[in-house]
């Protein structure tokens, strides 16, 4: 079967058509020849000699069904135990490997009552003890006379030690190749498993199956960028004869993960072509654009100014717009979007946007009401809580054209709505939507625009892998006259002195958040937002009944969270806007879209359950005004990682070095979920240590898709299949970005 040859997106979409794959002995039709494939790599694991039902049951629960997935299962670290450190020479303060026999076992309760397991471990030159807490099970393991390997930290209490080290007994004749005297694999297991065992399965299915491994990248690809092969990667991934070979494996391996991610996101971005024609805008200076300007009551900064031309640049193409318009809380996003929106009215098109929370729209209907009604500009607000008679009028308005914005929630999506004429989309806060949502709501225009907003910076080796096909705007500095917001971590029982600070911030005419990661008491199947854990929090129905009627019964005491039906919802919040609430305790339903100008003061319970750019972003619901103001981080943190969080908040203000640091903690498929932006998570590899990696693979995917953008040369074949495994269908979403 030949691709046609003209028109670029046919192309794209018989790749993802015309791919069969398949294995022992059927015919894969891959676009210009058909191919055989073997089976071995893809044989599950039940039948490699050794494993069987039980084994194989085991090993499932890590992820590995076949042959491959043992290849591809990569350590977690090494150990270097071919250079094993006799007993005399050991230097406390460093982790080393040592080889001895048991001499003795002991176990006994400490002072906390803990079970400690005591084996002294001898070799021709010293004994040193070796110490596991709360691990009595041990002792059914270790028995004297056994050989072991240990690998630990060494430490002196009294006499040599190591505490908690890891362990494997040498069960056959001390010439092992697989587990002594050599770089050895660490894995992550599961119980039941054995580092024993699944090193013994991986040294087997690379010496029986690893020939089989084919090679996809393009051989000049290979060449370019001095790769070593496949085979040899998987080999010295797993059991490298050295470091300097390991560390060929890993760039092997993590440049092709990366390289067919990036291969994606180049087709993505290359699929919206002349085909897919936008209506171009005109930026010609018009009656609205010149009245939207007069109306600022404020200059754009430079980051604002940069943004809004690229979005003019982009919205004046015969092609639709697909760009990411980052910001730290409070740079100025909105007003940005708003020139979109104005722009897209000027010639006569519709617009939508739409935000992931009733409180964000509500937030965002007013202040584009405000700003957008009295140039003639009508702007409606459509979510779930709207009666019947509303909801049906304001569908009408879309469907007639009446409304030339509209704000609202996922009751955007829904099949009900039409639009007349579509033109520009903006999302907020995009991550906390599915692909899917994104893509019907594109899909209610005939190509439209699309600006995509986030408050949470994001890093740029995050950036160029989940949002490497959209165009990047970035707004760094914050409007002037904020002042930088002072943050604080106190603990607990400094709660009565901090109540006293915010009494005396609203004995000043100012209004304070306090905010609650819980709604009500835990409970399964309860009402919670944020619940990361069963132990003891404070919460939001709690703290309100106690300020209200005890700490600051002389104040207005409001309660916000997400169980709160719409109407209620917006009579606090309006309530709050306009001082007949000084103090809104709240659920992090406040984390985005409420804007309180003369709010100085944000007090966080149970801060340490927050995570790090969730802190941030609701610190950014304060300093608005120009007033002096305060976050306050109230924790007694139960963990170094929390305790972490906490220290790197209070640190800084600069959203896009937390963003970092948030990333570092939590990992980048935690903090954005790739899944949501249509990709696979990443497999192999660390965004930040191999950025490197990163941007030498993101050059050569673009450029191969520059050159040979439907993949019909025969050497990108198994390129093909690859894309068609790892993304099967999502290609088509992740468009929307």
């Amino acid at each position: 079967m030949v691709l046609p040859a003209t028109g670029f997106l046919p192309q794209i979409r018989h790749i993802f058509d015309i791919f069969g794959y398949s294995f022992s002995g059927r015919y894969v039709n891959t676009g210009k020849f058909y191919m055989q494939e073997k089976n071995n790599l893809n044989s599950p694991v039940r039948y490699i000699k050794g494993v069987g039902p039980k084994k194989s049951e085991y090993l499932a629960r890590i992820g590995l069904n076949t042959v491959e997935d043992i290849l591809y299962y990569l350590p977690k670290r090494y150990e270097d135990r071919s250079s094993v450190t006799a007993i005399k020479d050991l230097k406390p303060g460093g982790s080393m490997t040592i080889q001895g026999e048991i001499t003795s076992l002991n176990s006994r309760a400490g002072r906390s009552g803990a079970a400690i397991f005591q084996a002294a471990v001898s070799d021709t030159t010293g004994s040193i003890q070796a110490v596991w807490f709360n691990q009595p099970y041990i002792g059914d393991l270790l028995k004297v006379g056994d050989k072991l390997i240990l690998y630990g930290k060494v430490e002196i209490y009294d006499k040599l030690q190591m505490v908690q080290p890891e362990y494997e007994i040498i069960e056959g004749p001390e010439t092992d190749s697989v587990n002594i005297g050599r770089i050895v694999p660490i894995y992550s297991l599961a119980a039941q498993l054995t580092q024993r065992f699944l090193r013994s399965l991986t040294f087997k299915a690379i010496a029986e199956h690893v020939k089989f491994a084919t090679e996809r990248l393009p051989t000049y690809i290979i060449a370019r960028q001095k790769l070593v092969d496949i085979k040899f990667a998987l080999r010295n991934i797993h059991f490298p004869s050295n470091f300097e070979m390991l560390e060929k494996a890993y760039k092997r391996i993590v440049f092709g993960e990366f390289f067919i991610l990036q291969l994606a996101l180049a087709i993505r971005k290359k699929g919206r072509g002349p085909e897919e024609a936008a209506f171009g805008h005109s930026m010609a200076p018009g009656e609205l654009s010149g009245a939207f300007k007069k109306a600022l009551p404020f200059e754009l900064t430079e980051g604002q100014k940069k943004a809004v031309a690229e979005i003019e640049r982009d919205m004046s193409a015969a092609r639709p717009m697909n760009r990411l318009l980052e910001g730290d809380v409070g740079s100025g996003k909105t007003v940005v979007a708003a020139h979109a929106l104005v722009l897209a009215a000027q010639n006569g098109f519709q617009s939508v946007i739409m935000a992931p929370t009733e409180v964000l729209a509500r937030q965002h209907f007013i202040y584009l009401s405000e700003l957008l009604m009295p140039l003639g500009i009508n702007v409606v607000l459509l979510i779930g809580g709207m009666d019947a008679n509303a909801r049906g009028r304001i569908y009408s308005e879309i469907k007639d054209a009446k409304a030339d914005i509209v704000v609202g929630t996922h009751a955007i999506i829904q099949e009900a709505v039409e639009f007349k004429n579509l033109g520009l989309v903006v999302i907020d806060e995009q991550h906390k939507f599915g692909v899917a949502e994104r893509a019907i709501l594109g899909k209610k225009g005939l190509n439209p625009h699309v600006l995509i907003m986030t408050a949470t910076p994001i890093p740029r080796t995050l950036a160029l892998t989940v949002y490497g096909d959209l165009d990047i705007s970035t707004i760094k500095e914050l409007p002037k006259g904020r002042k930088p917001i002072a943050t604080y971590w106190v603990e607990e029982d400094k709660r009565d002195q901090m109540y006293g600070f915010v009494g005396e911030e609203l004995a000043r005419g100012r209004q304070a958040y306090v905010v609650c990661p819980l709604i009500e008491s835990h409970r399964r199947g309860g009402n919670v937002e944020n619940d990361m854990s069963p132990r003891r929090c404070t919460t939001a129905v709690e703290t309100f009944n106690k300020l209200k009627n005890e700490v600051f019964a002389d104040y207005g005491v409001g309660l916000l969270h997400g169980k709160m039906s719409s109407k209620e919802k917006d009579k606090v919040m309006k309530d709050f806007k306009k001082g007949k609430i000084d103090l809104l305790v709240s659920t992090v339903v406040i984390e985005v879209g409420i804007d309180i100008p003369n709010a100085s003061v944000m007090m966080i319970e149970n801060a340490d359950r927050f995570g790090l750019s969730q802190l941030h972003q609701l610190r950014g619901r304060i300093g608005r005004g120009g007033y002096e103001s305060y976050c306050i981080l109230l924790a007694d943190p139960k963990t170094d990682a929390a305790a972490e969080r906490l220290k790197a908040i209070e640190g800084t203000l600069d959203g896009f070095e937390i963003a970092e640091t948030d990333m570092d903690l939590r990992g980048p498929g935690e903090m954005f979920g790739t899944r949501q932006h249509g990709l696979p998570e990443i497999r192999f590899g660390n965004l930040a240590k191999d950025f490197g990696i990163m941007e030498l693979a993101r050059r050569e995917a673009f450029a191969l898709i520059e050159k040979d953008p439907g993949l019909l040369e025969e050497h990108h074949q198994l390129l093909k299949k690859s894309l068609y495994e790892r993304f099967r269908g999502r290609l088509e979403l992740a468009k929307v970005g």
